[in-house]
């Protein structure tokens, strides 16, 4: 019994060095590859197709995103406070009422000192 445990041992060891057992394992890596790219193409064909370009959805006519709003406000009054007591946020009033003509450039304009970039060291273009 021993001897025949040997034997294939030998035997085993003769196949390993002779790379007969590596060009097997690699038939059977080789194999298993293409089944899968096989499986993934069976897959990938049964999928529905894209969607045509006609019936994604579209952007309204105004150009503007869903539920976009652009208008004009007035600005509303800060309530003044003596003081004693603080202006809490829930004090304050909406942002003001809808503007029906757009403020003039006049008045779009920052009437500050123009800065420069952050960490600049300039000045800035206005100064």
């Amino acid at each position: 019994m021993n001897a025949h445990i040997l034997g294939t041992a030998e035997t085993a060891a003769g196949v390993w060095q002779s790379g007969l057992a590596q060009i097997l394992g690699g038939l059977i890596v080789v194999a298993v590859l293409i089944g899968a790219f096989v499986f993934g193409i069976r897959v990938k064909n049964k999928e529905l197709p894209p969607p045509d370009p006609e019936s994604q959805p579209h952007r309204p006519d105004t150009g503007r995103l869903p539920g976009e709003v652009s208008e004009y406000r007035k600005p509303s009054e800060i309530p003044h406070t003596d003081g004693e007591h603080r202006l809490m946020p829930y004090n304050l009033k909406s942002s003001g009422e809808p503007d029906t003509e757009p403020p003039s450039e006049e008045k779009r304009k920052w009437r500050g000192i123009s800065s420069g970039g952050f960490g600049s060291g300039g000045t800035g273009h206005g100064d």
